[in-house]
């Protein structure tokens, strides 16, 4: 018992083994997400992710460029599930594949094993394995990533060049989501303390400006729209709760598993001696939670350090420990994954009864929604959604933009930038809803209004058709309101341009 004990643990700690089952698990869980890119319906903020490919520009009015780019590219190859999320798929296969030459390089020869034990664990997490959609925390968390290695580099190798693209990635963060900011105070908090610190923060704020500078100009030039989404319009209105952090709290149990958490935990003294990977999860972790006391913390927000937070994991974790780990994180994902599989593959009678029915219904049968939507319709007409969600998905199936017909939310304002409702003025327009239309919600717009109903696969949905589109009205109700709830810029903002204000005629309002 004891001598096969021993070779067990042997075999754990052996670098052939542990990289024969990475590179094994490695192969599997790609193809498996391959799989999963190509088959699960496009969700509604991929489509209008999507949209902004579509509409390649400087800035978008949600977030910086990064995304509208990437998606671009893909784009150019297909506009395919598999072909928008091709890149999400590849990354957190390629991180890993990061995490494992920077824990190789930071771990004795003799604790090789342990590094690939390490990859194995984080290819099987449920976030790793099953989120493989689009959005702008896909360039984020890639740049995010190039940019934490870089300066663990340069701290672990005491060599000052690796802070250059420690920089220069920080920087291509900062033009996929602000978020990246939390990285640029990890990287203050650790500096801070030494002259030779201050001179490493220099370099990095050096090289990463010049890009944040380019949002910054885009911004100025119009209305400050993705400033004033990310600081000002989503925070109106947050309030101290306590829900908020518990979820905080319980989000950040499940991302991390109780078993890796558990073992960060009692790290003690080994929080302090490998410092420069602590500080990089503990620092924006803790922002979190102070942000939680008064709004809900998305599960996305936080993925971009975990890597970090499992790098220190692996540092201080046997190589037998870390293989458990690996067989208890993929138990701990196949329920998520049968789930998923189950949305994709399930017949939508299935889900009959359910509140995700009409969901189901409306994502897997979007192309036939579309076609049906364009029967009769007349050759100057327009579709439109009511909400910008639903619009966004009939956009990607119809292959046109289809703006949204209504003041919409705080979010998603990307028709502010790119939509003129003055061509539609004396036009028909038909829009669609999810939910029943009332006639005098829409009658103050059109000259007449008439209310459809349709189904598919038993769910229903209903158009409304409009004649004679008054834009006057339009302007006055929907338009003016967007103009007083959304664009209240600050008067120490400098504006050179704001094509909303400018092409419908508003004043600027100063906050």
């Amino acid at each position: 018992m004891k001598l096969d004990l021993t070779r067990a643990l042997y075999a754990d700690a052996d670098p052939q083994h542990a990289r024969k089952i990475f590179w094994r698990v490695f192969i599997v869980t790609l193809l498996l997400k391959l799989w999963l890119a190509a088959m699960f319906p496009m969700t509604g903020d991929e489509a209008y992710f999507y949209q902004l490919g579509v509409h390649p520009a400087w800035g978008y009015s949600d977030h910086p460029p990064m995304i509208g780019w990437l998606i671009y590219l893909l784009n150019s190859v297909s506009s395919s599930t598999l072909s928008v999320r091709f890149f999400t798929v590849l990354l957190w296969s390629v991180i890993a594949l990061g995490m494992v030459d920077l824990l190789r390089r930071m771990l004795p020869v003799s604790q090789e094993g342990a590094a690939w034990w390490l990859g194995s664990v984080f290819l099987l997490l449920p976030f790793t394995l099953l989120l493989n959609l689009v959005t702008t925390d896909t360039p984020l968390i890639f740049f995010m990533f190039l940019s934490g290695y870089c300066f663990v580099r340069g701290v672990h190798d005491s060599k000052r060049w690796w802070f250059v693209p420690t920089g220069l990635f920080l920087g291509c963060a900062l033009l996929s989501k602000y978020f990246a900011g939390l990285l640029a105070i990890a990287y203050f908090v650790y500096f801070c303390r030494s002259w030779r610190g201050w001179i490493n923060l220099i370099i990095i704020a050096a090289f990463s400006a010049p890009l944040f500078a380019l949002t910054m100009v885009f911004n100025a030039y119009h209305c400050w729209t993705n400033v004033m989404f990310n600081l000002v319009n989503r925070n109106e209105g947050a309030h101290w709760s306590w829900e908020t952090i518990v979820q905080y709290l319980v989000m950040m149990l499940y991302l991390i598993t109780p078993w890796v958490l558990w073992r960060v935990l009692r790290a003690g003294r080994l929080l302090i001696q490998h410092g420069v990977l602590v500080t990089l999860f503990v620092v924006p972790f803790a922002i979190f939670l102070f942000m939680s006391q008064e709004k809900s913390i998305g599960l996305h927000w936080v993925l971009g350090f975990m890597p970090f937070l499992y790098l220190f994991a692996g540092l201080i974790t046997g190589a037998g420990d870390l293989r458990r780990y690996a067989i208890w994180s993929a138990l701990y994902s196949l329920p998520p994954l049968a789930v998923m599989v189950a949305l994709m593959i399930a017949p939508t009678s299935m889900w009959q009864g359910f509140v995700l029915h009409d969901d189901i219904v409306f994502h897997r049968e979007t192309k036939s929604i579309v076609n049906f939507l364009r029967k009769d319709l007349p050759a100057d007409g327009k579709i439109m959604g009511r909400f910008f969600t639903p619009s966004a998905i009939l956009s990607y199936h119809a292959d046109e933009y289809l703006p949204t017909f209504g003041p919409g939310k705080y979010h998603a304002r990307q028709d502010d930038l790119i939509v003129d409702f003055r061509e539609y003025a004396g036009k028909p327009i038909r829009i669609f809803d999810r939910r029943a239309i009332d006639v005098k919600e829409l009658a103050p717009y059109f000259s007449s209004v008439t209310v459809h109903e349709f189904k598919v696969d038993g769910v229903s949905f209903w158009y409304a058709d409009g004649k004679d589109f008054n834009y006057d009205v339009f302007r006055e109700r929907i338009l003016k309101s967007v103009w007083q709830q959304y664009y209240r810029i600050p008067n120490f903002l400098p504006m050179y341009g704001c094509g909303f204000l400018e092409r419908y005629d508003f004043p600027r309002i100063i906050r």
